[in-house]
């Protein structure tokens, strides 16, 4: 008799649990070979919207579609068997009003199998989280800068400085409150988030929001050195595989150009060779 053995997947109210205990780690996928690489390492692999500038070359996130976040979200999904797959909600997907947003969260882990959707905003989102949440829809908030919120902020600046610490922290609050299972916290000051961290009974995921945070998120393509058309603060580089990349092109062009590739062993004879010649 043969046994299958399964890995248990990691839910929304483990990470929850998770709160004060031990660090959560989430990187950004986009693809089934990467999502089968960081799967191991990762509580959480998010399928953000940044694939719309890492992948696409898109000037920023608001021309992703819900298309484009379906189609990678179930390369993640296929790719992933422990750490939980949340995916991003585009913009204008949700902001008309809670009802919009639950068909579309919905169709998104309907389509894609993703456990979790993440959507941006904070006090004025609260009801939409709300809703979707008791209806069933895990919500992961994300506050401080929003991306897809850049044309009206002004650049991808830090937020929480001076009087906005105030504001920030009611949405934190509010968030929790609407039933978020946790928080993303962007570009956000180390003691604000810190304060924040404390202040809230779900766990906060930062992304240059300082140590104190309960977990960090990075753009994989970030950390790896794939991505170099602009480098935060927040991102260090585990790697250079761009450089690497780069360089092995290099290598290869340069050899078919001298013909020393294909060699012999890399292509095949007209006839096979007789039993017991090579």
């Amino acid at each position: 008799m043969s046994t299958t053995s399964f890995l248990k997947p990691v839910l929304p109210p483990d990470i929850r649990a998770m709160k004060g205990k031990a660090p959560l780690v989430m990187v950004t996928a986009y693809t089934t070979p990467v999502a089968r690489l960081a799967d191991p390492h990762c509580d959480m692999l998010l399928v953000g919207d940044s694939l719309g500038m890492v992948l696409h070359g898109l000037p920023s996130t608001i021309g992703v579609t819900m298309e484009m976040m379906i189609l990678h979200g179930r390369a993640v999904v296929r790719g992933a068997q422990k750490a939980m797959v949340v995916v991003d909600m585009p913009f204008g997907s949700y902001e008309e009003g809670p009802e919009q947003a639950f068909r579309n969260a919905s169709r998104l882990m309907v389509e894609t199998g993703a456990v979790a959707v993440k959507l941006e905003g904070g006090q004025h989102m609260a009801e939409t989280i709300a809703f979707l949440t008791a209806r069933a829809v895990p919500v992961m908030a994300h506050i401080g800068l929003t991306p897809q919120s850049v044309n009206t902020l002004g650049g991808y600046k830090v937020v929480g400085r001076g009087g906005e610490a105030d504001r920030l922290m009611a949405d934190a609050r509010a968030v929790k409150a609407a039933g978020a299972f946790s928080v993303v916290l962007e570009k956000v000051p180390e003691g604000l988030a810190g304060r924040i961290t404390a202040a809230l009974s779900i766990p906060t995921v930062g992304i240059g929001a300082g140590v104190h945070c309960d977990g960090q998120v990075l753009v994989i393509d970030d950390m790896l050195g794939l991505f170099t058309d602009f480098r935060p603060k927040f991102v260090k580089r585990y790697a250079e595989l761009g450089k690497a990349a780069d360089a092995a092109i290099a290598d290869y062009a340069a050899e078919v150009r001298a013909r020393s590739f294909p060699g012999p062993e890399h292509s095949f004879p007209d006839e096979l060779p007789a039993k017991g010649q090579k």
